[in-house]
């Protein structure tokens, strides 16, 4: 056989050498994509979603960059710290937290309905910060990791630049709304101002993806916390009361989530889903919500769903 014959054969050869995987990787990754594009262009207001399957990479975003209201999503960062303190020893997980009438904030969460002096552990605070999205515990943690600066400069530090920012306590935000005197969904909607935080869906994925891969004991750098303490925050959130009609909705597999609330206009959730696949972080944030409020919580879920099924290979013919 000549060589010029060869590299014919050859050259004609090679779509049927290249990796099925490969391809297939190269297929479904444009199908992510469009499954994404497709579902969020019908949502009722200005949703973002970041995707990631972590055992393949598979990744896909629409909206991932952008800045959104990130309501109570911030307490993660609040949460990560906190265990990073502990780890190095500069505070205690034990220690009796006392809950004065001081302390106590309205909105979400137990604390306020307990009598004056309750003396919850630390980490029952920073529990129920993230199951109950408790505004007093939040308070009262963030005020033990040092206030907002150190939260700041602790996502600066994992290199998330300004894609996830602590504004100010839910103290502080309340006390905003108290004296405004406009419209209060519009500035839920527009003003940075007057957002307990500031995330983007991309930038929360990644801490989240953090976590994941922490808790299987995978050293990152800068690491985020210890393989034990990485644990127990999957447990937290996995423990998570509300937003049972968003990401966890139709799945019946756990998932390891925070929710982020400001009804009617703003619905998020992000979370680790444990996939039949492999773990599955979706990052979704819906602001400017028109429309029924449920049913928009309801389109979360449903989007959620088809993520799975088109990891785990169950979604039916569309």
């Amino acid at each position: 056989m000549t060589r010029l014959l060869r590299l014919t054969l050859l050259t004609a050869l090679m779509p049927c050498l290249t990796s099925p995987l490969a391809a297939q990787g190269a297929r479904s990754s444009s199908g992510l994509q469009r499954l994404l594009d497709a579902e969020l262009a019908r949502f009722p207001g200005t949703a973002g979603v970041w995707v990631k399957h972590l055992t393949t990479g598979e990744e896909a975003a629409v909206n991932g960059d952008r800045a959104f209201n990130s309501a109570s999503v911030i307490k993660i960062p609040v949460m990560v710290l906190a265990f990073q303190l502990a780890d190095a020893g500069k505070l205690s997980l034990a220690e009796r937290i006392t809950i004065r009438a001081a302390d106590i904030r309205g909105g979400s969460g137990i604390f306020r309905y307990h009598d004056e002096g309750l003396q919850p552990t630390f980490r029952d605070v920073l529990l129920q910060m993230i199951v109950t999205s408790d505004n007093t515990a939040t308070d009262l943690a963030i005020a033990k990791v040092g206030g907002t600066a150190p939260v700041n400069e602790f996502l600066r530090r994992g290199g998330y630049g300004d894609a996830l920012q602590l504004n100010m306590t839910t103290g502080e935000l309340f006390a905003k709304y108290a004296a405004l005197t406009g419209n209060r969904d519009e500035k839920t909607n527009g003003d940075p101002s007057y957002w307990l935080g500031t995330m983007t869906p991309r930038g929360t994925g990644r801490l989240l993806e953090g976590i994941q891969r922490c808790s299987e004991g995978v050293v990152a750098t800068p690491a985020l916390a210890s393989k034990a303490a990485c644990s127990d925050m999957i447990r937290m959130l996995r423990a998570q009361q509300s937003g049972a009609r968003r990401l966890p909705h139709f799945l019946s597999v756990a998932v390891a989530h925070k929710t982020g609330d400001f009804p009617p206009v703003l619905a998020n959730d992000v979370g680790i889903i444990s996939a039949r696949s492999g773990p599955i972080v979706v990052s979704f944030f819906l602001n400017g919500i028109h429309g029924p409020y449920g049913e928009a919580e309801d389109r979360i879920g449903r989007v959620a769903q088809l993520i799975v099924e088109y990891f785990d290979g169950t979604m039916p013919p569309r």
